[in-house]
């Protein structure tokens, strides 16, 4: 069964390998299949998170849309640099902003 996310290209010559590319298809990563087996490659698939469609049309459920890119991971919160570029001060918990 196809896999939501994945496209298989057969380049005449070329050793076997999956390429994972970012949403913006920035190549992130190749890993060579030429020593794995079919059932190691799906298994490989499954591993990475892509999503297994029942048939070619099948739809895909929302969250599994963007699969297998996970979320960015969240960063601390920053102090935003104030209108005349310079970072606004640390204040107290119990200081009201607008003081």
């Amino acid at each position: 069964p196809p896999s939501h996310n994945l496209e298989m290209k057969h380049l005449p010559g070329a050793d076997p390998e999956l390429v994972l590319l970012s949403y913006r298809y920035e190549e992130l990563e190749r890993i060579p299949l030429s020593d794995m087996t079919r059932e190691e490659i799906n298994q490989l698939v499954q591993e990475l998170g892509f999503y297994r469609k029942e048939t070619p049309d099948a739809p895909v459920p929302e969250e599994f849309q963007f699969a297998p890119a996970r979320p960015l991971p969240t960063l601390p919160p920053h102090q935003a640099p104030a209108a005349d570029g310079k970072t606004p001060p640390e204040r107290d918990e119990g200081e009201h902003p607008d003081l």
